[in-house]
């Protein structure tokens, strides 16, 4: 029995120690035809460095041999060592036969790093020496749905399924055109390829980007369907939660959106959106004090959640709660970055509570936002009016008249003030 023989044997037995006392032998006394084939079941076998040592030495005895250089660089890549495999490749010549494997392996280094025109450059030259290749139609179409160019990613996915080739080292043909057709918009034709790859296989990530999908493409029972389909093979999933609600609000299934929420935040406790989605549906309701717990509850999470401020904020209006007004608007805009609708809150809220000094310091900073918007701005002229500022209410009906020349009421509210 040969010494890497002896060596594989002592490895599978787990003397690990005999194993490695057995490799120097190896290293010394075995043919390059043995040490070649062990080489290749260390790396298998995860032993990266034994694996490496082996593959130098060959190299190092047989540098016209190519297939040692995508071997030995394939072992450093998986040691951390991406600087060395990429001086290793490029030490290929271009006319060997592994050079279009090295190419593929260095578009690959390059596209972990983020060079991803120097990667599209490799790939296309190792297209060019093997027009037909299907792995190199493939890493050029990962590539580009990785960089967000559909169109290219969804012609190379239609070339390698019109090619017969469905599935690729794991990877479902159909899914990853579902994925792309869908990221570029076309959600209803990308239904069909996720129902194809469902078909050959079941798996979550794909059963959430149909359901997705068919919730983008505004099928939201098919969607609820499949959310519900997912949520039973893996109620751990929370991504889910979030749009099977949205889905029941758009069915006005409110009751079951709720749940859908509730069901999610046990699931996690910290997700911002379902909170802000169970107040908003039980709003709707009509339960009011569960609104606001969810909503105040959003804004724990997070104190500069505007759209979860502004929903409370016009409950708080309707229970005319104009101090709690307030407090939200405050909490919203100390950052000095929120949004504009909060000044008009404020504005409000400060004239209700004859705070009218601070009303008209809110409405003015309003205005630079909401100068077109009809309702602020008659609004902003009544205050004006009600506080004797006459030329200025004056000047916002005038602008008013901009919308609507004929309006009867403000061109009566014109003379008046005029005269």
């Amino acid at each position: 029995m040969s010494y890497a023989q002896q060596m594989l044997e002592s490895l599978q037995k787990g003397d690990d120690e005999k194993a490695f006392s057995l490799f120097e032998k190896v290293q010394l006394f075995s043919t390059d035809e043995e040490k070649f084939s062990l080489a290749e079941q260390l790396y298998d076998l995860g032993f990266l460095e034994e694996a490496r040592k082996l593959f130098a030495g060959l190299l190092e005895a047989f540098p016209e041999e190519g297939e040692l250089y995508v071997l030995l660089a394939e072992v450093l890549v998986d040691m951390d060592q991406e600087e060395e495999a990429m001086l290793i490749l490029n030490r290929l010549k271009q006319t060997d036969e592994y050079y279009p494997r090295a190419l593929l392996l260095l578009a690959d280094l390059y596209q972990m790093q983020g060079l991803y025109e120097v990667s599209e450059q490799k790939l296309q030259a190792a297209n060019r020496m093997l027009p037909d290749e299907p792995v190199i139609h493939l890493a050029l179409a990962e590539l580009f749905l990785e960089q967000g160019k559909y169109l290219e990613a969804i012609r190379y996915y239609k070339g390698l399924l019109a090619a017969g080739n469905e599935e690729m080292a794991g990877i479902s043909i159909h899914q990853r055109l579902a994925e792309a057709l869908s990221a570029g918009g076309a959600f209803e034709e990308s239904l069909t390829y996720y129902e194809k790859a469902l078909e050959s296989r079941l798996e979550i990530n794909t059963l959430f980007g149909y359901a997705f999908t068919a919730f983008q493409a505004g099928f939201y029972q098919t969607a609820i369907t499949k959310f519900n389909e997912l949520k039973g093979l893996d109620p751990d999933y929370h991504s889910l939660y979030l749009y099977l609600a949205k889905a029941y609000e758009h069915e006005e299934e409110l009751e079951k959106g709720v749940e859908a929420a509730k069901e999610g935040l046990r699931q996690d406790e910290f997700q911002k959106e379902l909170y802000f989605i169970a107040g908003k549906l039980s709003l709707k309701l009509g339960k009011e004090e569960e609104a606001e717990e969810f909503l105040r509850s959003a804004l724990v999470l997070d104190p500069e959640f505007s759209e979860a401020g502004l929903t409370l904020n016009k409950l708080l209006f309707h229970q005319e709660r104009y101090e709690d007004v307030l407090e939200i608007t405050m909490l919203l805009t100390k950052e000095g970055e929120a949004d504009p609708q909060f000044l008009w809150d404020e504005a409000k809220a400060s004239n209700e509570l004859e705070k009218y000094t601070e009303a008209l310091i809110a409405y003015e900073e309003a205005y630079n936002f909401f100068k077109d918007n009809i309702h602020f701005l008659q609004e902003y002229g009544y205050f004006l009016m009600e506080e004797g500022k006459h030329s200025e209410a004056l000047r916002i009906f005038h602008h008013l008249l901009q919308h609507d020349p004929a309006n009867e009421e403000w061109l009566l509210l014109i003379e008046r003030l005029s005269d």
